[in-house]
């Protein structure tokens, strides 16, 4: 049972209720800032995670057969609701994540453009026609519905990742439950209930919570036809493996090393900026951050210029104005930064500028750790192999540009890399030549808008089709294809055909 006080308790979405949870394993949602304790959320029991997939199997009946417009109007109200209600999500976001106020709007903001993509599906889940393929014979097909698809989601972006999921699976006709991540659900939920408010019908979204028994049970159901994930190599390697061996669709997007290249010809005061604003914002705990960075050539001598603009960053709570860099998510994911850091030290790369133990005013239990530089790493060290995901950002060298492309196409992930330079040929060589699926120039942290879809690559990607844009249409779609000949009924026929050929 939940606490006795007046600590709230997350819900369940089973059926179109909000549903207090019988479980008796329960997790504390705590702001990272301050260390209070903000809800109870509970781990679903197997009945409770089998009635939500019942919910959504029973409601996908009628529900794939209700008009495209119907289904894009919903989403035409859903985005209208996320924008009336933009600065309460943030609020949540903020609270229970730690994020900067801005940076949690941004959160918001990027998976309210999947939700405005969703509301044009009738142009998105268009079949194909051929006429007269043979004589009288016409060929099309359909992209129908999968059935009950399922989506995992990590802790760092609470609001933009869910919103990657279930809006485009239920767009195109599908029902959904949804596993948000047990240590900031609360923004999910809330988001929930304004696509039940926007007219998503009972059953056709449903909620768990929970944690590996809850990935399994989605992995394993007969009844759930396809998963998503977002989150760590270690899990999201679990997730596609059990889900695939069981006969489902998976996509996971995993664990990243992303790097950034700097030629000594790039705009130094804008690439500078670019290079702290994506190593450290939303303290490093992203998964298209850029914990890495190659100076080339001259570009080397940049590093102390860099460091002195990273000692300006503001670190504090997220909800104090002028904060640059909040806290980590939690207790633990401090201690791993933490250890990380001493591991670097240990292993023979410099200090340049160490984070670790900020004095931040007001908030002396949150989980605080400045922005932090290692130079002189090498491919070898731990802190260059793992993801630290935290402020940590780890400075290498190179002579030249094919060096540079060299050390990046070595790395086994795949996620996102950028270069930084004024000349065209330089970036279109470095677009050519890079083994990395989504590509930044000048551009540190290159996410496509939903209209593209997200394309990481290599080790930080398993399944064919990336979440949003058009592969994900793919992704929650199955085509049908059909032949069809029509006979004028004074037709007499012809000869028996005893081929396959069509005539």
């Amino acid at each position: 049972m939940p606490h006795a006080n007046a600590i709230p308790t997350v819900k369940l979405l089973i059926g179109g209720e909000l549903i207090e949870s019988k479980t008796t394993q329960w997790r504390d949602v705590v702001n990272p800032a301050t260390q209070e304790v903000l809800a109870r959320v509970p781990f679903a029991t197997a009945e409770e995670m089998n009635a939500a997939v019942a919910s959504a199997k029973d409601a996908f009946k009628t529900w794939r057969k209700t008009p495209i417009g119907t289904r894009a109007r919903i989403f035409l109200k859903y985005q209208q609701l996320i924008r009336e209600n933009f600065k309460e999500l943030a609020a949540i976001l903020t609270a229970e994540q730690g994020k900067t106020l801005p940076d949690a709007e941004g959160d918001v903001f990027r998976g309210l453009e999947v939700v405005e993509h969703a509301a044009g599906i009738g142009t998105l889940q268009l079949g194909e026609l051929a006429n007269n393929v043979a004589s009288g014979v016409d060929t099309y097909t359909l992209m129908q519905p999968l059935g009950v698809c399922a989506g995992i989601t990590p802790f760092n972006f609470p609001a933009m990742i869910p919103l990657w999921m279930f809006p485009m699976a239920i767009a195109t006709g599908n029902t959904f439950v949804l596993k948000p991540s047990e240590q900031d659900p609360m923004v999910t939920m809330r988001l929930v209930e304004l696509a039940m408010e926007a007219g998503i019908p009972p059953g056709v979204l449903n909620v768990i919570h929970g944690g590996a028994e809850a990935v399994n049970l989605i992995c394993d159901h007969p009844d759930i036809k396809a998963v998503s994930f977002v989150g760590s190599t270690k899990v999201g390697t679990h997730v596609y493996n059990r889900a695939t061996q069981n006969g489902k669709r998976a996509q996971c997007m995993m664990g990243a090393k992303n790097h950034a290249i700097v030629l000594p010809d790039a705009h130094k005061q804008q690439t500078l900026n670019n290079l702290l604003g994506a190593s450290f914002g939303a303290a490093g705990q992203r998964c298209m951050a850029l914990p890495v960075v190659i100076l080339v050539g001259e570009a080397q001598a940049w590093l102390p210029e860099l460091v002195e603009k990273a000692k300006t960053l503001k670190v504090n709570a997220g909800v104090e104005a002028g904060t640059d860099v909040g806290p980590v998510v939690s207790c633990a994911a401090l201690d791993r930064i933490g250890g990380l850091i001493a591991k670097g030290l240990e292993e023979g790369a410099e200090l340049v500028l160490d984070g670790r133990d900020p004095q931040v005013q007001g908030y002396a239990k949150g989980n605080f750790i400045g922005p932090t530089i290692f130079s002189k790493v090498t491919p070898e060290m731990t802190i260059y192999r793992e993801e630290i995901f935290g402020p940590v950002l780890c400075v290498l060298q190179a002579a030249t540009l094919d060096e540079a492309i060299e050390l990046i196409n070595a790395n086994p992930n795949g996620n996102g890399t950028a270069i930084f330079t004024r000349s065209g040929a330089a970036a279109r060589h470095f677009q050519e030549e890079i083994d990395v699926g989504q590509v930044g120039i000048n551009v540190p942290i290159p996410v496509p808008v939903p209209i593209f879809s997200f394309s990481g690559s290599r080790a930080s990607k398993l399944g064919d089709l990336g979440p949003y844009g058009k592969q994900v249409v793919l992704f929650y779609t199955q085509t049908k294809t059909v032949t069809q000949r029509w006979f004028d009924e004074n037709d007499v026929g012809g000869a028996v055909n005893t081929t396959i050929t069509l005539k």
